[in-house]
């Protein structure tokens, strides 16, 4: 019988997304890949993939699945969501065995907008343009096109062998703070005076309700154009951020286009995109400007964490009951390596 990964309930968002569709921009085709790439990075990393396998991506939505013709290996890491297993409550970064029967859900929790589930081993679906990553807006990836919804089934092939234990993932990297966010100054910062730089810089920004996969939109200061709104449309990378004709931000993300013909006053450095997506609508920043070699340094340090090892610590067996413990093969803790995972 095949192993497949059944969905019995998915909200809004929820998608299957791997590193991006990569090198299609220049003919207009959108990257999609996941809002916050190094928590997806770390999910995977601790179920054994690499970095960029396909994951689902999990919104405020919410999931609920089960494993079906076999144990699944599952990892999930991101924002602090609600995990739990047939009604038991898990840590929010978790590895475990899910065996087939057993009901695991994540739900919104204190914090965080999206929350990475891995497989340990391959989501089988077909590629387009040489990725999984689902982009609704076009319908190209992912499971049809299109997110996850009730009475889908995954398919798994090259599941590996699973401890019947239930570890928490350490990933110390993962405890960002948000309340300040990093960026470069440009492309266009000629097109705002100084005075409207000051303001961008100094905020506060709250996100709107009017977020989403491909931007997020800011509520904050209304900034003003020195040479007007329009420029010949160039190319937008992620973490972009344009002022349009009513002076509002709009980071432009995942799913975002890939030409732009509004000004862009800066741009969100890689290793802070995720902690940008993780906020909610309603939470408040500011931005700081760094320099080139800043960012460089930061993202040398994201990339360190991510090669360091991910320590897997067995929870502690009084907080179960002693029913759910029965059917679980408790060990002790291991550590997955740099040098036997790969990065």
């Amino acid at each position: 019988m095949s192993v497949t990964l059944a969905i019995h309930s998915a909200g809004p968002g929820v998608t299957l997304q791997d590193a991006g569709r990569l090198g299609y921009l220049r003919f207009g085709v959108s990257e999609a890949g996941p809002m916050d790439p190094l928590a997806f990075s770390t999910a995977n990393l601790a179920a054994g993939n690499l970095a960029g396998a396909t994951a689902i991506e999990v919104s405020l939505g919410g999931l609920d699945v089960a494993a079906e013709g076999g144990v699944i290996p599952v990892a999930i890491a991101g924002g602090n969501f609600n995990v739990s297993l047939d009604g038991n409550k898990l840590p929010h970064a978790v590895h475990l065995a899910l065996k087939p029967g057993a009901r695991l859900s994540i739900r919104p929790g204190p914090s965080g907008t999206w929350t990475y589930l891995s497989i340990g081993g391959r989501i089988d679906i077909p590629s387009v343009l040489n990725s999984n990553a689902t982009h609704t807006r076009s319908g190209l990836g992912g499971l049809n096109g299109r997110g996850l919804v009730a009475g889908d089934r995954i398919p798994i092939s090259a599941s590996r062998n699973a401890e019947q234990s239930i570890f928490t993932i350490l990933a110390p990297w993962l405890e960002r703070p948000s309340d300040v966010i990093r960026v470069m100054l440009g492309p266009q910062e000629d097109y705002f005076d100084p005075d409207q730089i000051s303001a961008f810089l100094r905020g506060p920004w709250t996100v709107s309700v009017r977020s989403d996969r491909m931007g997020y939109a800011l509520e904050g200061p209304k900034l003003s154009h020195a040479k007007g709104f329009n420029i010949v449309s160039d190319g937008i990378a992620m973490g972009a951020i344009q002022i349009p004709g009513d002076g509002r931000p709009v980071v432009l993300m995942a799913d975002r286009q890939p030409t732009g013909g509004y000004p862009k006053i800066a741009n969100v450095i890689g290793p802070d995109l995720g902690r940008l997506a993780q906020l909610r609508p309603g939470s408040r920043f500011r931005f700081t400007a760094v320099s080139f070699q800043e960012a460089i340094e930061a993202r040398k340090a994201e990339q360190a964490a991510l090669a360091s090892s991910i320590v897997l610590e067995p929870l502690r067996r009084d907080s179960f009951s002693a029913e759910f413990l029965l059917a679980l093969n408790l060990v002790d803790g291991v550590t997955a390596g740099a040098d036997e995972v790969p990065s």
